[in-house]
């Protein structure tokens, strides 16, 4: 997350690493006359991944466009020393590497922010102005705003034993998001979208199961119960293990996948046997399906999960089978789909019908 933002009138640069490279990009409103002005630069670039120009990360250009020596992102020793306490005291709670690697993250951030004071002397009062000098002066999402009130909340506690009451002020609200669903004649243009054996067997095996991204690709060939009809999801989202039943269909999909690729250490392959398939190029089967089925709309990976729950509620499962298939810690996460099923709804007759 980029932390030396300039805004000035209506342009902002900031530090960038593009395909590899240091660049710096600048942002403006659209505009015929800047967009001239940044061909004259030298090896200026339009990125249509970013939306935005980018030029070389070189002293000139960061005197030109204001840019200021990126400083550590510790101040001091001390700090530095307080972040790897909490990074080790992370690990041997065996928190995720994800997890591990976002808290210390936010916590270099927001010591940087205070540089010029002791870990000890921060205040509930310095958790509101981090709040409107960095978080929203930035723009930053409410999301990550959690994140960095999860990791510092859990950094005082922890290394200081020091308990900084910060939910009342400094928590955003969260939005309350329905989740995406797919009909289930969508789900099926997408899952037989491709002539590629292997791509079907795992979109499908999403769709079937209701698999987070992850869960599907760390599967094992040994995780699959052929006999008992059942597929094992181990140290899922929570460190849960869970099980899941598979459908006649998806088994016998899965047979022919096996004869064909006799998959080695993944349930799922790269190129190189014994590599994990990666989630890019998972990503990469999602996006060839949906535009061989012309789908419009934004689906992620995701959606077919949303889609399994929301068509067993449609069917009548309980909302407690339900939970135990996703892994939901909550029963209240679960609920959520019961504001997108469309069974009960379409039974109610709306009274326009009788005027």
């Amino acid at each position: 997350m980029p932390i030396y933002i300039l805004y000035a009138m209506n342009w902002k640069a900031t530090l960038i690493t593009h395909k590899a490279e240091k660049r710096i990009a600048i942002y403006f409103e659209k505009s015929q006359v800047f967009n001239q002005r940044m061909k004259t630069f030298p090896d200026a670039r339009w990125s249509y991944t970013l939306k935005t120009w980018h030029v070389p990360d070189t002293e000139e250009n960061r005197l030109r466009f204001k840019i200021e020596a990126e400083p550590k992102k510790i101040h001091t020793i001390e700090n530095l020393e307080q972040v790897r306490k909490f990074r080790n005291w992370l690990q041997s709670k065996r928190y995720s590497p994800n997890t591990i690697k976002t808290y210390t993250e936010a916590l270099t951030c927001f010591l940087y922010f205070f540089k010029n004071k002791k870990v000890e002397e921060i205040t509930n009062d310095d958790l509101i102005v981090f709040n409107n000098e960095y978080i929203l002066k930035n723009n930053l999402s409410a999301s990550y705003q959690n994140q960095i009130v999860n990791a510092i909340k859990l950094f005082y506690s922890t290394i200081q034993n020091k308990k900084i009451e910060m939910d009342s002020i400094h928590r955003p609200k969260r939005a309350k998001l329905l989740p995406n669903v797919l009909s289930k004649q969508e789900v099926k243009q997408i899952l037989t979208a491709h002539v590629n054996l292997k791509h079907r067997v795992m979109l499908s095996l999403i769709y079937s199961c209701g698999l987070r991204r992850s869960e599907l690709l760390n599967l094992k060939p040994a995780d699959i119960d052929s006999n008992r009809n059942l597929i094992f999801i181990h140290q899922a989202k929570g460190r849960k293990d869970r099980i899941a039943p598979l459908s006649p269909k998806i088994l016998e999909m899965l047979r022919d996948y096996y004869k064909g690729y006799k998959p080695k250490v993944w349930l799922f392959e790269g190129q190189i046997k014994g590599e994990k398939y990666s989630e890019k190029s998972l990503q990469s089967v999602l996006k060839f399906a949906l535009e061989k089925t012309g789908i419009q709309k934004p689906v992620t990976l995701h959606w077919l999960r949303h889609s399994y729950a929301t068509h067993l509620l449609e069917t009548g499962t309980d909302l407690r089978y339900i939970q135990e298939l996703l892994g939901h810690n909550s029963s209240k996460t679960t609920e959520i789909y019961t504001h997108v099923s469309t069974h009960n709804l379409q039974r109610i007759k709306s009274p326009f019908d009788d005027l």
